[in-house]
């Protein structure tokens, strides 16, 4: 930071491209093009797909807000798909049953840290001519095979967008965003678009935005990058610990099964419980926070009622919106603080005086 400081290069410039180049490397795509934020990658990766306003893209109905806003902010449509009973992911069931004759666009959501199943979607879609781009938000460090070969998240689709808000596993002094791709004609567009689509000074080809990357944040997340995978490794060994702890509580607790074929990044560890709200309580009042993602699904927003949909037409997604809590999480995580939480949990469903008529 003091280098970039000293330099006074603070607005895209040495510090950037070299991170740019280091992220790329890592990832294993050709390109990587930093941005303002995750939301701006996937609207930039939307707007480099050439699509026709009121073209529609499938997004899942349960993932954060920004996967549809980018959709609605690029003059395209989101089309709500349900999602995986299992593991929260779109599927290509879910996907077939919400593509209509307008989809064009597919934003397959890596939610929580762990891949959707991108080998039977990416057929569907290469059979359909409809492009996939993967929102990699929470799933940087994920890997899936695919054909026989390890892939990394953002690296299977058109685009991988990516996030590097302060809580995710790759987070900066602040937001920042990146979108990575093996398409030079995408990657000419996204870094022509995040200077008010300009690629020479004063002469704009597009009609951009400004969305670049802070030259503070790219020092920062190049410092960070090399210490990712570790990152990972401790997150899925805390993992671990809660999938073996917990599984006593089966069925009132249910743990997020990760797919054979996926090696999870865990960016939060999300289980589903009965009588949930309580249990939060009885966790805060420990001491111990968690949240909910997410609470409403997006096809049941108020800012999308003009689509028409109604509860009830995504059930599942509407069900994981009642149950889902997310326990905390993070590399430096210990055993005892592990067995802090799976202990107060435990009480709350195994203790005398919390079960039946009690507990209500």
């Amino acid at each position: 930071m003091a280098a970039v400081i000293e330099d006074q290069k603070f607005i895209l410039g040495p510090a950037v491209e070299a991170f740019e180049s280091d992220f790329a490397a890592v990832l294993g795509a050709r390109h990587a093009v930093g941005c303002a934020s995750g939301t701006d990658a996937l609207f930039l990766a939307l707007r480099a797909l050439e699509l026709t306003p009121g073209d529609e893209v499938v997004v899942p109905a349960f993932t954060f807000f920004a996967t549809a806003g980018a959709v609605w902010n690029a003059g395209l449509r989101p089309r709500f798909a349900d999602v995986d009973n299992e593991t929260f992911n779109l599927t290509v069931e879910t996907l077939e049953a919400a593509v209509t004759s307008r989809t064009r666009a597919v934003i397959v959501v890596h939610l929580f840290g762990q891949m959707a199943p991108m080998e039977p979607i990416l057929a569907y879609c290469q059979a359909h001519d409809l492009a996939v781009i993967e929102d990699v938000a929470q799933a940087f460090g994920a890997r899936q095979e695919i054909g026989g070969v390890w892939r990394n998240a953002g690296t299977v689709g058109a685009a991988g967008c990516f996030s590097f808000f302060p809580t995710k596993v790759l987070g900066g002094f602040g937001d920042g965003g990146l979108v990575a791709t093996d398409d030079e004609r995408i990657a000419r567009r996204v870094r022509s678009l995040r200077v008010h689509g300009s690629e020479e000074i004063y002469r704009h080809d597009l009609v951009g935005v400004n969305s670049r990357l802070d030259a503070l944040q790219a020092a920062v997340l190049r410092v960070k990058l090399p210490h990712a995978r570790e990152w990972v490794r401790s997150r899925r060994a805390v993992a671990r610990a809660y999938d073996s702890l917990l599984a006593r509580l089966s069925p009132a607790v249910r743990t997020p099964p990760v797919a054979r074929y996926n090696e999870s990044a865990h960016n939060v560890y999300t289980i589903r419980v009965e009588r949930r709200d309580e249990l939060r309580r009885w966790l805060g009042d420990a001491g111990i926070a968690t949240s909910v993602y997410y609470p409403i699904p997006l096809h049941l927003q108020p800012c999308f009622a003009e689509l028409g949909h109604r509860p009830g037409d995504l059930p599942v997604s509407e069900q994981l919106a009642t149950e889902v809590v997310s326990l905390p999480i993070y590399p430096e995580m210990s055993e005892a603080q592990i067995d802090e939480v799976v202990s107060r949990i435990a009480s709350f469903y195994e203790g005398p005086a919390r079960s039946g008529s009690d507990a209500r």
